[in-house]
């Protein structure tokens, strides 16, 4: 087991109703507040109002800036830094899912940079200030609402990349698992592969003795696999709206990273499908790591067939593990195509095109490679993204 130094100083305000403290929460950070949010659902279900209430109630001043995407673009994040210098806003309080508050965290670190906030996402520097970040959830996901990172797309080059720090960690997240009923089956699906996604990379690791957080990743997966049908058939189930929520949050807040090295191939991977085809990260990552999978799995056969018992109850063939493992992989493709999510570029109607450039380009034409449990080249890559082509 690696050393370690855990803290996420993120407080969490779970359970029903709890948006309409929001107000007394921002007052403690700031005066003067950017509201960031994406489209028209926090209006039509009524939410932005009542955030809106809370804020006047408390007397916090605020702007609005609404309009992010999933795969949040990097043109609005600069308009929103341009915008928070102009009213010298002091706190950015980001109400939707991951996307938002992504592209809340980018404009956090960037009014304070007097260069591009890009250079920070192409690894040209690090942020050393941010304005502080609060958060209202309404999609569980991306885990975003208590972890450092932010991943933004620069549309020149369409190129999709992530940063992070602690100073980007959010001062506070409010959870309401009711404001989560209205999300659509395939919508609450992309959640879902994306929170298992964040738990299987950092699962997959080189790193022995790690055998609490092992099982702590498993039992969240078990519960992820257990709760998501729930959610998809009874959207107003409070009780397993609940526990995908905390999931998720669990599931990126690094609790589940002490002591080991995770991977986050598969995440680099993926993102140059949604940064080309603009697909839900949730449902690029159901086609991406399955196919990492059969891949890499000789790497670490015992780790596999751990997995493969232990997340989808496969009984273990001692006389031929492969088989075990490859039947968890089967079982994984097959829990996502349950619900509602592709696990080929064929049945995302994404062509075989352009393999080779997205290998190219997430390598940096070969210059880097990807991940820590098995270091992928340029070639490496594009035979994992033949993988998801399917059968």
């Amino acid at each position: 087991m690696l050393n370690f130094t855990f803290s996420n100083s993120t407080k969490i305000i779970f359970g029903k109703d709890v948006e309409m403290q929001v107000g007394a929460e921002t007052a403690l950070w700031g005066k003067k507040v950017l509201l960031h949010y994406g489209g028209g659902h926090i209006v039509r279900s009524g939410l932005k109002k009542r955030v809106v209430a809370s804020l006047q109630e408390a007397g916090v001043e605020f702007v609005e800036l609404g309009g992010v995407q999933p795969n949040p673009r990097l043109s609005l994040v600069q308009e929103g830094i341009a915008l928070a210098r102009k009213e010298q806003v002091d706190f950015i309080l980001a109400v939707g899912g991951g996307s938002v508050i992504d592209s809340a965290k980018a404009i956090a670190i960037g009014v304070p940079y007097d260069g591009d906030v890009w250079d920070f996402y192409a690894g040209k520097t690090r942020a050393k200030e941010s304005l502080p970040v609060g958060v209202v959830l309404t999609i569980p996901a991306a885990g975003s609402e208590s972890s450092t990172s932010s991943v933004i797309t620069k549309e020149e080059g369409w190129l999709k990349r992530g940063y992070g720090e602690v100073i980007m960690r959010p001062k506070f997240a409010f959870m309401n698992p009711e404001l989560t009923y209205s999300l659509p089956p395939y919508q609450t699906a992309c959640g879902v592969a994306d929170m298992m996604a964040h738990v299987m990379e950092r699962y997959f690791t080189n790193e022995k003795e790690v055998g609490f957080t092992d099982q702590l990743c498993e039992a969240t997966l078990r519960s992820i696999i257990q709760e998501a049908p729930v959610a998809i058939a009874e959207p107003e189930n409070y009780g397993a709206r609940a526990n995908i929520m905390w999931a998720g949050t669990i599931a990126h807040n690094d609790l589940l990273s002490t002591g080991r090295l995770g991977d986050w191939a598969s995440h680099n991977i993926e993102h140059e499908l949604s940064a080309l085809y603009d697909i839900a990260h949730g449902a690029g990552l159901a086609i991406v790591f399955p196919a990492w999978m059969k891949y890499v799995y000789r790497h670490d056969i015992p780790r596999f067939v751990q997995f493969s018992v232990e997340v989808f109850g496969v009984e273990q063939d001692y006389h031929n593990p492969e088989r075990t493992i490859l039947e968890g992989i089967r079982r994984l493709e097959d829990f996502f195509r349950r619900i509602g999510l592709p696990t080929t570029l064929q049945e995302a109607d994404i062509p075989a095109d352009r393999l080779e450039e997205m290998a190219a380009k997430s390598t940096a034409n070969d210059t880097q490679t990807l991940g820590t449990f098995v270091p992928l080249n340029q070639a490496d890559v594009l035979e994992i993204y033949k993988l998801c082509q399917g059968n």
